[in-house]
């Protein structure tokens, strides 16, 4: 892939995460408006466990674009190994989807709209095969198809959430249902997916697979609990009613503020293959590191300007956008941003160590992060809402400089085989 081509691509995905981000903020605010504030809080833990379990696959694309682009280097279609990859990851799936269905958690977490653990279970099965497609179209740089995978999945959501509320079914499990929509988009691509698979091919035996694989997820697991699950995990800490009620502006705007880093995968996807390629010379190895070393001090920069302007107009944007009911202050939100920024920034990071095929350092970096994030919680002074912010900010920043020093290693480049 050239400079020029390689440049169009990226122009490509980035419009269309710009534009999936886009088509994903009304969900959240419609739900704002239109649900109660115990609807709300169902809803959003539905949100939260279908895209935590989305984060949790993002490796499946990352490892299917890694593949795909050692075999476009090395001019052949993949192997069996992306098959199995992606059957490992939805069989995880499917265990843990059913471990919910269990009544008495699927109660705990839905309430009287338990039925949508269903829901959420077959949503997470279709994003298995649904990564697994976006991974192949960008491997082999197919940034279009690739672009319109990801538009789709959103404009999918947002198509099926207008014709409800036109038909007036505006409760909890419709808007449930528009939501898992969005993870069969890639059915009208699987065809053009398809021609880039050699399900006869050779492939790494399962074991080799399934323990790659389960590592990357267990990682991406971790990181979802500061992506999507971190409100839960909050909860655990509230004893009484009024910090439960203390938390609401804080979660309501914790899950706006994480909306474009559920957007970050294909971006991740498109950061392997490019990795790969880069890492086939000197010339490109050193390029890789200068570009590693501008991203991550740029990151910080991004990170403190964010957090000044959403100490800024923060509260204000949030009033707006859901009403005077939701009074966050300005350190909040500017919390929020530096998080959100950084955290951003090492799940960039990360998609180069799954470049190198070093799972084990990822699973090391996610564990830090996850783990920093529940002691600040755990044990930081304050009250619950200064903990939770106190925890968002620490535990990326830390993450930040482990994966900086990771990946900054003289000497390591990506792996160029495919097993």
């Amino acid at each position: 892939m050239t400079g020029k081509t390689a440049g169009r691509s990226l122009g490509t995905v980035g419009i269309a995460v710009l534009v999936a981000a886009g088509l994903g903020y009304p969900i959240l605010i419609v739900t704002g408006r239109v649900l109660s504030e115990a609807d709300a809080a169902v809803f959003l833990t539905f949100w939260g466990l279908v895209f935590g379990v989305g984060s949790t696959l993002a490796p499946v694309e990352q490892e299917l674009s890694r593949l795909a682009a050692v075999a476009d280097v090395a001019g052949k279609r993949v192997g069996g190994t992306a098959v199995r990859t992606v059957a490992v990851a939805a069989a995880a799936v499917g265990v843990f989807g059913l471990l919910v269905l269990v009544p008495p958690v699927s109660e705990r977490l839905f309430g009287e709209y338990s039925v949508i653990a269903l829901v959420a279970l077959a949503s997470g099965l279709a994003f298995a095969v649904q990564f697994g497609t976006r991974g192949l179209l960008i491997g082999f740089h197919e940034a279009k198809s690739f672009g319109g995978l990801v538009v789709t999945e959103a404009a999918v959501r947002i198509v099926l959430l207008g014709l409800f509320l036109l038909l007036g079914l505006n409760g909890v499990v419709p808007l449930a249902v528009a939501v898992a929509a969005g993870s069969f988009a890639f059915l009208p691509f699987g065809l053009r997916a398809r021609k880039h698979l050699d399900v006869a091919g050779d492939a790494e035996p399962w074991g080799v697979v399934a323990r790659r694989i389960l590592v990357l997820m267990l990682s991406a697991g971790l990181t979802a609990s500061v992506l999507t699950g971190y409100p839960a995990i909050v909860k655990l800490f509230a004893t009484t009613q009024g910090e439960l009620e203390a938390l609401g502006g804080l979660v309501l705007a914790l899950s706006v503020a994480r909306v474009p880093l559920l957007l970050l995968s294909p971006v991740q996807a498109m950061a392997v293959p490019t990795v790969v390629r880069l890492s086939q010379d000197e010339e490109g190895h050193g390029k890789l590191r200068a570009l590693l070393v501008k991203g991550s001090a740029g990151a910080f920069g991004l990170a403190a300007v964010g957090a000044a302007l959403g100490w800024l107009i923060g509260p204000w944007v949030v009033q707006l956008l859901f009403g005077a009911k939701f009074d966050v202050p300005g350190w909040v939100v500017a919390g929020l941003v530096w998080s959100s920024v950084l955290l951003g920034a090492v799940m960039l990071l990360a998609a180069v160590l799954v470049a190198r095929t070093e799972g084990g350092k990822v699973l090391v970096l996610w564990a830090v992060v996850a783990a920093l994030s529940v002691l600040v919680l755990a044990f930081a002074p304050g009250d619950l809402v200064l903990r939770a912010v106190l925890g968002l900010v620490a535990a990326p920043t830390a993450g930040a400089v482990v994966a900086m020093a990771f990946v900054l290693r003289p000497g390591v480049r990506a792996e160029t085989s495919t097993g």
